[in-house]
């Protein structure tokens, strides 16, 4: 049966087949649930919920007893396709042309989910682990994140599970398989500056208090000030406006409030305390009129796992599968890695990720048997098995 193979062009296929659009699953994790629990995986499906945020299903699969326990975390969730007449094959038929599987998802990150699925499934029936192996995956990676893999993680600490090491099968590679191990990122501080006047009309700005002027200068101040010039492990650390509007559309009237929108990605020389810190002391030493800032909810704080067995155990398997040795980074967004940065050693390693979030997004058939080979490799050196 196809939900039976260890083969994982058989289960990417099954896994793009399901619109698991952020937060919906789709059947994405049914689908998994099922094939693992047949496998003899204990199985548990969790919804978590919190206020003004879509309820998000989630999955935890667990075979095994003892240490050492290795937890492989993924995300069934996808972006939006956009405009699916654009596509030339489908986004959730799980197409296969010109040697690829196509459809939303292929590289971030239901590839990476069946490569290590199927190398699970193959080293499930090869021999039990020497240890615990657990897949825990989420469908709010793509969100808020607010009701996944933090939660999931607290959940299962909190019923006396204990990690050794979590391995995040995402897009990593850039441009060739194995070529790139993510060991750190750096964080990310999201908020909105709103500058508050008073509307009126442009013929009489006496009467009215326009607060484009201060959010401009405010702006200026943030941009130009610099936050660091990185740090050892890290690039330096950067503030982006994303956004400006105000309350007005009409060419003869003042707005009354004026919003920018900006992202800080960080480095560890700060923490989202810090920042805020800093950025409050920078707008009131320019704003002059009534300011605020909100900050976004659950900002990533910059981790970096230090070399070790987890970091050469994965080394070890790529260099085996594809004769490459592996680079390691803290480049690139914010991942669900971040929320393992204080419960245990975390990697991150998966496909090249060229054509994750974009229309024909799709995984090469050659790769994704490589990567399954590479995670399978992996266990055996995990659960010291290596042949």
């Amino acid at each position: 049966m196809l939900d039976q193979s260890p083969d994982a062009a058989a289960h990417l296929r099954a896994l793009i087949a399901c619109r698991s659009v952020t937060p919906a699953d789709g059947g994405a994790q049914t689908y998994l649930a099922g094939v693992l629990e047949r496998a003899g995986f204990r199985i548990e499906r969790l919804t978590f919920s919190a206020p003004g945020t879509p309820d998000v299903g989630n999955l935890f699969a667990t075979i095994g007893s003892g240490t050492p326990h290795l937890v492989f975390a993924g995300h069934t969730d996808v972006v939006p396709p956009g405009d699916e007449t654009r596509w030339l094959h489908p986004p959730f038929a799980a197409e296969i042309a010109d040697g690829a599987i196509f459809g939303r998802g292929a590289v971030d990150m239901k590839g990476g989910i069946a490569a290590f699925f199927a190398a699970a499934l193959a080293y499930r029936a090869a021999a039990a682990p020497k240890g615990t192996l657990s897949l825990l995956i989420t469908g709010d990676e793509e969100g808020p994140a607010i009701n996944g893999t933090v939660k999931l993680i607290e959940w299962a600490r909190n019923g006396g599970q204990h990690f050794d090491a979590a391995l995040v099968g995402e897009p990593t590679s850039r441009a060739r398989l194995g070529d790139t191990i993510k060991i750190g990122r750096r964080g990310s501080l999201s908020g909105t500056i709103i500058v508050r006047g008073k509307q009126g009309h442009v013929a009489y700005p006496r009467l009215a208090d326009n607060p484009i002027p201060a959010l401009v200068r405010i702006l200026a101040r943030l941009t130009e000030m610099g936050l660091d010039e990185g740090s050892p492990a890290f690039q330096p650390s950067n503030l982006e406006i994303v956004g400006l509007d105000a309350d007005s559309t009409a060419f003869n009237v003042i707005p009354g409030e004026a919003r920018a929108r900006f992202n800080i990605r960080f480095n560890d020389r700060w923490s989202p305390i810090s920042l805020n810190a800093l950025l409050r002391h920078e707008i009131a030493e320019v704003a002059g009129t009534d300011c605020e800032i909100l900050f976004e909810p659950n900002p990533g704080e910059s981790f970096l796992t230090q070399p070790g067995p987890l970091v050469d155990l994965l080394k070890d398997a790529i260099k085996a599968v594809t004769g490459v040795a592996a680079e390691t980074s803290t480049s690139g967004g914010t991942s669900d890695a971040r929320f393992f940065k204080d419960v245990c050693p975390v990697v991150e390693f998966g496909p090249v990720g060229d054509t994750m979030h974009q229309i024909d997004e799709h995984m090469p058939l050659a790769e994704l048997e490589l990567l399954t080979a590479i995670y399978r490799g992996f266990l055996d050196r995990f659960f010291g098995q290596a042949r």
